[in-house]
This record gives C-alpha cells, structure tokens and sequence, in this order.
C-alpha cells in the first residue's frame, strides 16, 4: 500500500500532472477573460507545459506568469490577426450553413468552410507555441507557424484531432474546461516538439539534449 502512494509512485505522479494539469487550465482561462489576450495566455500555456508536465520542472505559476509577460505585446498582436482569420472563416462557414439549408447546391461548401476554420485554428496552436519555444517578431511567429503546419500535414493532423476533441468535450461538459486546455497542449505538444526538432539549428538540439539528459538526472 505504501508503494502505491509513495511520493514516487505512478499513482501519485499521474496525480500530480492532473493536478498541474487544472491549475494550468484555470490560469490559461482566468488570462483570456479578455479574449484579446488569449494569445499571450496561450503561450503561456504552452511554455508551462512543455516546462512542468513534460520536463517535470518545478514552478507551475513561476513559468507561466514569466511566459506570459514576455509573450504579452508579440501574441497579442499576432492573436489579433488570428482572431480576424478566425472570425472572417467562422462567418462564411454561418454563411454557407444557411444556403445548405436552404437546399441550394453551393451550401456544399459548408464542410469546405469548417474544414478552413479548423485549419485556422491548428495554426494558433502552433503560433502559440513557437512564441512559447523561439524568438521572432509578430511577422515571423505568425509566418513560421503557417510553414510548419503546411510542411508537416500528418503532424499537423496530430495537432487538430486532440484540439478538436478537447473543443467537443468541452462544449459538452463545461466542467472540462478545467483540464482541457492544458491537456490538450499537452496532447498537441508531442507532434509539435517532433517538428520543431526537424528544424532547430545543431547547437539548439544539443543544449535540448543536455537539458533532457540533465532533468533525467534530477528526477531518477
């Protein structure tokens, strides 16, 4: 019995990422109460993702309150610019909806329209987390994102399936909304290392290894 709820135990521990897992989720959702910061509060959360759940670095408010304030000024524009794309894709999915029911033949293009408005929204994952891992301006967070999503569609597909999932169940049970966000960058952050991997410079991956090998260290 002890083993199973020894500090080092795998119980204790999945607990633990739950844990980190719903105050991530409530910082992420008490920062986009003004819905023009999702953006930086996005960042935030991948950068206290990718620190506290999958490198088991201590300091659940420490790394998101100091990504969020460096984050601040550069995804908030960019999130503006998304949100616009977001908005403009969403209406003329409404649009095409309301023709579709209308039995008209081009109301067809509704599916088209939703399948753009998820694409659309896969992309602010990945410009949140390229603001969260790398330095750029608004221009170069936003074009990069884009590029990496087109290069790597199957990887871009392992991004939309957990953030459209994540949606789904969050839309359906509210109470979700305290584990999803987190969750699913949690989820979306494992294809997105792959494929900034495949494109960070030699000296960036070896100080990624030695920091792996070093928290590896730390946690045995």
């Amino acid at each position: 019995m002890k083993r199973i709820f020894g500090i080092d135990s795998p119980l204790v521990g999945a607990l633990m990422k739950i844990g980190d897992c719903v105050c991530l989720s409530v910082l992420w959702l008490l920062f986009s109460l003004p819905i023009l910061s999702i953006g930086a509060s996005s960042a935030a959360l991948y950068a206290a993702v990718h620190g506290c759940l999958r490198r088991n670095e201590a300091g659940v408010w420490k790394h998101f309150w100091n990504a969020f304030r460096e984050n601040l000024k550069r995804s908030t524009l960019a999130w503006l610019i998304e949100l616009a794309v977001l908005a403009l894709l969403t209406l003329d999915a409404a649009v095409f909806r309301s023709i579709k029911l209308s039995g008209d033949a081009m109301g067809n293009l509704y599916w088209a329209a939703l399948a753009l408005d998820a694409i659309a929204l896969t992309w602010t994952v990945y410009v949140a987390a390229y603001a969260a891992r790398f330095q750029g301006s608004v221009k170069e967070v936003l074009r990069f994102g884009l590029i990496l999503l087109r290069l790597h569609p199957l990887k871009a597909l392992g991004v939309m399936l957990p953030l459209l999932l994540g949606l789904a169940l969050a839309l359906a049970t509210p109470f979700m909304l305290l584990l999803m966000p987190a969750a699913v960058f949690w989820a979306c952050s494992f294809p997105l290392e792959q494929v900034f991997r495949l494109h960070m410079q030699p000296e960036d991956l070896e100080r990624e290894a030695a920091k792996d090998a070093l928290d590896r260290q730390n946690n045995s």
